[in-house]
């Protein structure tokens, strides 16, 4: 299935920038409320059902040959537009 970007962000922030704006979006989740996104003229606001998948994943990407590379965590949050809920995992973050 084709991946179409409808919003997206990319910038350096301080740890405590991020950590409030991760805030915000637990908040809003946990509050049941839609989540709208903002930057510069662009917007888009989702309703994410009360059971949506979540994955956590951490990566390394490494250029052919090098032995350090870049380091990222990725928090994605994905349900089926039809409102179908997810499917139950244990995580824990310590």
């Amino acid at each position: 299935m084709p991946e179409e970007v409808l919003f997206e962000v990319e910038q350096r922030r301080a740890r405590e920038e991020i950590a409030a704006t991760l805030r915000d979006v637990a908040d809003s989740l946990e509050a049941g409320e839609s989540l709208t996104f903002s930057a510069g003229d662009d917007s888009i606001t989702v309703s994410p059902p009360a059971r949506p998948t979540f994955e956590l994943k951490v990566e390394r990407e490494t250029a052919a040959g090098a032995e350090t590379g870049e380091l990222s965590v990725e928090l994605e949050l994905e349900w089926d537009e039809d409102g179908t809920d997810g499917s139950d995992a244990d995580l824990t973050v310590a």
